[in-house]
């Protein structure tokens, strides 16, 4: 009864202020203050019909829990999934705590900073500033302890790494987690000996940071061999060295050099200033070959002493002694301490001994031995050449002279076969220059021939013909290639059909022969025409190459003297006639006396005539008619 009063009372007033009187009436209560501008719109909070998606409106105003939620993390993150309402309820009044919550039983392991140590009994105010909220605490050490931060804040801000929660002041620092573990003596040093101030970040990490007065002094190095102290020096004691020149660089020392004092060598900085480790580092005021001989002093000197004899290994060299040079003395070819500068090509000595007048070039060793240079035997290959001597030409018959007019011709000889074999070519030139195409270096008689590589290759009876058959002359190249040239005797058709002798006979056998004229022609034989004699038709000498004379292709081509009718039908013959016999006609009539226009298509040219003047005309011409 009241609602219905309460609707006609809605109704009787005006739109905007029925509706806010609605959803005030109907309001539980009054919203907070915080809420005070969306009491008159229920649908920023409520959704009708849907309780469960209340929540979600919560969270798309309340951003920063919406997201803690989303992630799970924060308080209201790690909480089991639940209503917003469930803790915040809303239309208690303006000054209503919705958000309130018992401080003594709050479990902060729940939030994001779980409170261990002395964090633990410390009051909330402490931490949580007032009017900011909550989640707004500072997480990070330095906030609430930047006035303890005696590095001022040189070491960052993450001050667990060394500071405990239990107490401040104790700090456990574990050096090997940095760039500079303590070994050795180091362990022992206290932290102020290195760190000066209170300045933990800018400490030195090189020994040359704490060590420079023990290199300055005049038992030290004074610089000159760098800031690698560690090189030498050790964690353990300062005054003892492990340096081992012969392990620890690339240049072990032998001989004198073990002796020499290190200052001797290392003038200058040891890291800046390097040293080369070629001899001639030390040794250029000592090289009487003015480095034309190169770095490698090792090869000839040794570390005993740069004066001592050098002992020479001439085999290592680009230029083995071998044979006579044993015997000559080294003066003879190094005119000078600039031993690089003595020829090592063979015409560097012996050019006077060159008879053949530098046509050769100057590799004399491919023929001549060091042995005795004017004996040439067992040392020149001529199959190194671009003529190998082989069978007919590497008999000893044959001397160089034969080819090689004199000595300063052999590399000007010509390889090509002509140039010594023209008086024996009875070809007269005309195949060519190539004569091993068909003869061999075996003899200059031709044993066979592949005729298969010419254009014309021998099958059937071709095969086991004489040569002479078809090349009356050595000029072989004038043979004919066409059939009719040499079996003209053989051709009965007397040039009616052409040259091509081909296109029916074979090379089997000249009598067997085949040419299909249904196929290779327009003009297929049927009925009488099968037998016939090829020249009744062609009977024209066949055009030069041609197979044959063209002829007509209708019936009239040959059929002419055999037309009684003096062409007033035309030349389309086998409308009426057929092969198998001219005077045989084709069955084409039921009726001799039928109508006009049947008869209209019987005979092509006929003339068309009334009916009984058609069968009186017909049996005039005498056109006969089958039944």
């Amino acid at each position: 009864m009241w609602f219905g009063v309460l609707m006609v009372w809605a109704f009787a007033l005006p739109g905007p202020v029925a509706a806010q009187g609605i959803e005030s009436i109907l309001s539980p209560g009054k919203l907070i203050q915080g809420h005070v501008k969306l009491e008159d719109d229920c649908k920023q909070c409520h959704v009708k019909f849907e309780r469960e998606a209340q929540s979600g409106l919560c969270r798309d105003c309340h951003k920063d829990v919406g997201s803690d939620v989303q992630s799970k993390s924060g308080f209201h993150g790690r909480l089991k999934p639940q209503a917003c309402n469930t803790c915040h309820t809303d239309h208690k009044g303006r000054d209503a705590q919705i958000a309130d919550f018992d401080k003594k039983q709050f479990d902060h392991a729940q939030t994001d900073f779980v409170l261990n140590g002395k964090h633990q009994p410390l009051e909330c105010a402490k931490c949580h500033v007032a009017g900011k909220k909550y989640r707004q605490a500072a997480t990070q050490c330095n906030a609430c302890h930047a006035k303890d931060d005696k590095h001022k804040g040189s070491l960052g801000v993450k001050c667990a790494d060394c500071h405990g929660e239990n107490n401040w002041k104790e700090a456990k620092f574990d050096h090997g987690t940095t760039r500079f573990a303590l070994l050795g003596k180091h362990a022992d040093v206290k932290c102020d000996s290195c760190h000066k101030a209170g300045n933990y970040k800018n400490a030195p990490s090189t020994c040359i940071g704490c060590h420079k007065k023990a290199d300055d002094s005049s038992k030290g190095h004074k610089g000159q061999f760098g800031d690698k102290c560690e090189s030498c020096h050790g964690v353990e004691s300062w005054k003892t060295t492990r340096f081992n020149h012969d392990i620890d660089t690339k240049y072990a020392l032998r001989g004198k050099h073990r002796t020499t004092a290190c200052t001797v060598c290392h003038t200058g900085n040891l890291y800046k200033v390097k040293l080369g480790q070629e001899c001639l580092a030390c040794h250029a005021k000592d090289d009487k070959h003015k480095a034309s001989l190169g770095k490698d002093c090792a090869s000839c000197h040794s570390e005993r002493s740069w004066k001592e004899p050098a002992s020479f290994n001439h085999d290592q060299s680009s230029f083995p002694l071998l044979g006579k040079h044993t015997k000559v003395e080294c003066k003879t070819c190094h005119k000078s301490p600039m031993f690089k500068e003595a020829p090592r090509e063979c015409i560097g000595c012996h050019k006077k001994d060159d008879k053949h007048n530098a046509s050769l070039g100057e590799k004399c060793a491919d023929c001549h031995l060091e042995s005795d240079w004017k004996n040439t035997v067992g040392r020149f290959n001529h199959d190194r050449t671009k003529f190998v001597l082989r069978n007919g030409h590497a008999k000893a018959t044959v001397k160089c002279v034969a080819c090689h007019k004199d000595l300063s011709s052999y590399r000007k000889t010509p390889v090509e076969c002509i140039s010594c074999h023209k008086k024996d070519d009875k070809h007269e030139g005309q195949s060519g220059a190539a004569c091993q195409a068909c003869h061999g270096d075996q003899s200059w008689k031709v044993e066979k021939f592949n005729h298969a590589l010419t254009r014309f290759a021998l099958t059937g009876r071709h095969v086991p013909a004489l040569c002479k058959t078809c090349h009356l002359t050595l000029r072989f190249k004038d043979a004919a290639r066409d059939c009719f040239s040499c079996h003209q005797k053989e051709d009965k058709h007397k040039l009616k059909l052409g040259v091509r002798c081909e296109s029916c006979h074979n090379t089997r056998a000249w009598s067997l022969w085949d040419f299909n004229h249904d196929k290779r022609t327009k003009y297929p034989l049927t009925g009488a025409h099968v037998k016939v004699a090829c020249e009744s038709c062609h009977k024209v000498d066949a055009p030069k190459g041609k197979d044959a004379a063209p002829l007509g292709g209708n019936c009239l081509s040959c059929h002419r003297k055999d037309d009684v009718h003096d062409g007033q039908f035309g030349a389309r013959c086998e409308q009426c006639h057929v092969t198998e016999r001219w005077k045989k006609l084709q069955q084409r009539l039921s009726q001799v006396s039928a109508p006009v226009h049947a008869r209209d298509s019987l005979i092509e040219g006929m003339p068309i005539l009334p009916g009984d003047v058609v069968r009186s005309w017909v049996w005039t011409n005498k056109i006969g008619f089958s039944s």
